[in-house]
């Protein structure tokens, strides 16, 4: 076990080390330039785990939103540096790549730099750009009129997404005109400082419909009683192992599985209303047939974000039954939302930000 731990901390490590040797091998500068190039790397990379310790919280807000966007977008960098460098040794081994390109060589580095700089680039404007997914949710219960019904998860917002950033994310949802709206976790970024300076709990007053959510890991990650307190003042109305009856809606909150102790579906589901439409809000997609097995109708989820860029979608698609989009289990259906926000760099490349507008109605 300790074994397991200690390989797992040193790989990264490695992999920079590795990535770090290989950009001070082919950059065609003195060695001065090299040093120095390879140093704003490693501080890039030492200043998110600075963060992590309360350091951006103690800069002024403009300087720690560009601490926080610099270092959390060298992890994309380095990705691809990293893949760009394995795919050139790999090329090198088998001769198909001269061991030229990969010392002192302008047109690789120049290649390599131009490639990342472009998925930069798109993957930017990419997550700027909002993907509107509706979705329809026909059902043999009695729904007196159809309900628009506004889905959202994993907005965080923080030193990133800024206060800017969410009133224009407000006028998209009441552009929407939803009789509800359903948030399933991780409003917050993981710092409640920018929220605060801001005042981004004003904003959700503006909304038009009432907001609805639960818990995500990262109101764990804040500080949960910081993220209670947000929630209060920006007006959410928290399920937190709790139910809500809406109309002909029934709403059940899980609180997030940071919580060892939350309840499980059939203990929140216990003595419920069948009659009603039921709607589980779970931030984390695990163990789906627990929805299944309870009767739920739609359970609506977040928090993988699909893996934000290629190829990490990838390794999130083998670890979920259902990493992103809509899927089925006997009468059960479930939608996990890539989200609206993302962590770290705005970046999205192979996968989409998005939001989704339910109606559901009766389909007799």
């Amino acid at each position: 076990m300790k074994f397991g731990f200690v390989l797992f901390m040193l790989l990264p490590v490695l992999a920079h080390v590795y990535v770090l040797w290989h950009v001070y091998q082919v950059l065609p500068l003195p060695v001065w330039g090299k040093w120095t190039i390879v140093a704003l790397m490693t501080a890039a990379l030492v200043m998110m785990f600075v963060g992590l310790f309360g350091t951006f919280d103690r800069m002024p807000l403009g300087l720690a939103s560009a601490a926080y966007d610099v270092s959390t977008s060298w992890l994309i960098v380095f990705l691809y540096l990293l893949i760009a460098f394995v795919l050139l040794d790999l090329g090198r081994l088998v001769h198909l790549v001269p061991k030229t390109w990969l010392h002192d060589n302008a047109w690789t580095a120049g290649a390599v730099t131009a490639v990342i700089a472009g998925l930069l680039v798109y993957g930017n404007i990419h997550y700027h750009n909002k993907v509107r997914q509706p979705l329809t949710l026909g059902t043999s219960k009695q729904v007196s009129k159809p309900v628009r019904v506004m889905l959202l998860s994993d907005l965080h917002l923080g030193y990133h997404n800024r206060k800017a950033e969410w009133q224009r994310w407000v006028d998209m949802i009441n552009a929407e005109q939803p009789d509800l709206i359903l948030v399933a976790g991780d409003i917050i970024d993981g710092y409640v400082r920018p929220l605060n300076d801001e005042d981004m709990a004003a904003d959700f007053h503006q909304l038009k419909a009432p907001v609805v959510a639960c818990l995500g890991n990262h109101e764990y990650i804040t500080g949960i009683d910081r993220s209670l307190d947000f929630y209060r003042r920006a007006g959410i109305t928290l399920l937190r192992d709790s139910t809500l009856t809406v109309g002909d809606l029934l709403i059940v909150g899980r609180d997030d599985r940071s919580n060892r102790h939350r309840k499980s579906t059939a203990q929140l589901l216990a003595g419920a209303d069948r009659s009603k439409f039921i709607i589980l809000l779970d931030h984390q997609p695990y163990h789906l047939e627990e929805s299944q097995q309870c009767g739920v109708d739609f359970q609506f989820s977040g928090h993988t974000h699909e893996g934000q860029v290629w190829p990490i979608s990838l390794i999130v698609h083998s670890m979920y039954e259902d990493a992103w989009g809509f899927c089925q289990k006997g009468d059960t259906r479930y939608y996990v939302s890539s989200g609206m926000g993302i962590w770290g760099g705005k970046y999205r490349i192979g996968t989409r930000s998005e939001y989704v507008i339910a109606t559901i109605e009766s389909s007799f």
